[in-house]
C-alpha cells in the first residue's frame, strides 16, 4: 500500500502498531520526565527512519509519546508518513482523521436512531391496524392509514363548550372515523380503583 501511494505522488500518515525496535528507538522518552509533574499533558516527539523487513525502503516514522497527570506509565504512538512536515505537525494532521472519523460515526448513529424512530412508527402504525380499524378497512396498508386518516387536514372550529375538527368525508367516513375513535378509547386501560 505505502508504495502505490508513494508510485501516485499521495501523500500519508498511517498510524503504526509499537513493537520493541520502536520503543528501543525513543527510550529517552519514556523515561518519566524530571520534577514534580504538572497540571498539564505533556507531550514529546520524535522522527527517525525504520526499515520494515516487508518494506521495499526506509521510511519516516513519528513518535508522540504524552504523560498525563496521575498516569503511571505514558502514551504512545507511531505514525509511518512521506509528509515533510514537523513531527508535531504531522501528528496534528493525523488527529483531523480522526475527526473525520468521529463524524462518520455520528452519522452512523444519525442514522440508526433514524432507523429506530422508523421501526417505533412501523409498529405504532401496525398496533392501529390491528387493534383499531374496523374489519372493513383491515386490509388498509400503513400508507393508507397514514393518508386516509393520520395525514388529513381538518378545520377546527372553536364554539364556547367545545371544540370540532371539521374534515372532509372524501378522506374518511365519518361513521369510519367515529368507529375508529371508538376502538382506540376502548383500547385505555380502566382507571384503577384507590383504596377507601
Amino acid at each position: 500500500m505505502y508504495e502505490f501511494l508513494e508510485s501516485e505522488g499521495i501523500e500519508y500518515a498511517i498510524r503504526l502498531p509499537a513493537n520493541q525496535i520502536f520503543q528501543a528507538r525513543i527510550g529517552h522518552l519514556l523515561k518519566r520526565p524530571v520534577g514534580r509533574p504538572p497540571h498539564h499533558v505533556q507531550r514529546f516527539y520524535e522522527s527517525f527512519h525504520y526499515k520494515a523487513a516487508s518494506w521495499s525502503h526506509s521510511r519516516r516514522v513519528v513518535a508522540k509519546v504524552e504523560w498525563h497527570l496521575g498516569e503511571l506509565f505514558p502514551r504512545v504512538g507511531f505514525i509511518v508518513t512521506n509528509l515533510g512536515y514537523s513531527s508535531k505537525h504531522i501528528v496534528r494532521f493525523y488527529n483531523q482523521r480522526g475527526t473525520c472519523e468521529q463524524w462518520i460515526k455520528e452519522g452512523k448513529g444519525a442514522n440508526a436512531v433514524r432507523l429506530q424512530l422508523h421501526a417505533l412508527a412501523y409498529n405504532l402504525g401496525n398496533f392501529l391496524r390491528t387493534l383499531a380499524i374496523p374489519e372493513a378497512s383491515e386490509k388498509w396498508s400503513l400508507t393508507s392509514l397514514r393518508e386516509k386518516l393520520i395525514k388529513i387536514g381538518a378545520k377546527v372550529v372553536r364554539h364556547g363548550r367545545y371544540v370540532a375538527f371539521q374534515m372532509a368525508e372524501v378522506a374518511i367516513l365519518r361513521q369510519l372515523f367515529a368507529a375508529i375513535m371508538q376502538r382506540i378509547a376502548a383500547l385505555r386501560s380502566p382507571p384503577m380503583a384507590t383504596a377507601t
